[in-house]
């Protein structure tokens, strides 16, 4: 059985560098291994981060509340004609609805909006007609097209968006290494992902290269990753405030400006 087979679906707890043997990895059924190198892609609440950086996330004080429409073409012809074969977004002081066509007549709803963490702290998220009062309420005055997004919601998910800082570094450790969320977490705004699949095949690539200097090999891509994530999180931080704005109109800006028409 191969490595990976043998440890694959276990929960990691603690990753502890500098053993004598490696890297001591600790699994959740209690079990450990060491490893010669240990690569974090494990999201935004990393088990493999403590070992390399003491920074965690932090809230950025906007929330996504997102819900779904089911077969919206024949149950809700008025909302399929709204979003077409894309999507739509509306913008307003401090929120907004956006809601994104998927496959099979399925379409993502995302409510933004700037709130406390604990703004929903007297609903239950479970009961959808519950939420969805609080939720138009905050929307109130909006068109009735549009609330009609969040009155066909079937279930509601709180998703509060959190980053990590945007020059997130560290002083590199041997044996461990980060790559994707848990080494630059961003607002998503379609770069974070992209950028964990692109660092997975660089970071192969430069051990390949070098398989005679791991650690070496670590450090450059390290350093490369570093570079380029902090240039997209700057970007993308910036475009998250102009996306949920006192000024509704810094939305449609910043959109010109990424996609000029």
């Amino acid at each position: 059985m191969s490595t990976t087979a043998r440890y694959r679906g276990r929960g990691v707890t603690e990753v502890v560098p500098g053993t004598r043997d490696g890297v001591l990895v600790h699994f959740a059924d209690g079990r450990q291994q060491t490893f010669d190198l240990v690569v974090g892609a494990d999201g935004a609440w990393s088990r493999v981060r403590p070992a390399v950086s003491p920074v965690t996330p932090h809230y950025t004080g906007i929330t996504v509340v997102e819900t779904s429409l089911d077969d919206v073409d024949t149950r809700h012809p008025e909302l399929a004609r709204l979003i077409g074969d894309g999507s739509v977004a509306v913008y307003g002081v401090n929120r907004a609805l956006v809601a994104q066509r998927n496959s099979g007549g399925h379409v993502k709803v995302y409510a933004r909006f700037r709130a406390p963490l604990d703004w929903h702290a007297n609903l239950d998220l479970a009961d959808a007609e519950a939420v969805r009062p609080s939720l138009l309420a905050l929307f109130d005055g909006w068109a009735a097209p549009v609330l009609d997004l969040l009155h066909h919601g079937t279930a509601f998910a709180h998703r509060p968006l959190y980053v990590l800082p945007v020059a997130h570094t560290w002083t590199h450790v041997s044996g461990v290494t980060l790559l994707g969320d848990a080494a630059h977490l961003m607002p998503p705004l379609g770069v974070g992902a992209n950028l964990a699949m692109l660092e997975g095949a660089e970071l192969a690539e430069t051990i390949a290269a070098g398989p005679g200097d791991l650690d070496k090999a670590v450090r450059a891509f390290e350093e490369q990753m570093w570079a380029r994530a902090g240039r997209w999180a700057k970007i993308t931080m910036a475009g998250l405030e102009r996306l949920v704005s006192p000024d509704p109109a810094e939305a449609l800006a910043h959109f010109d400006q990424v996609q000029p028409s």
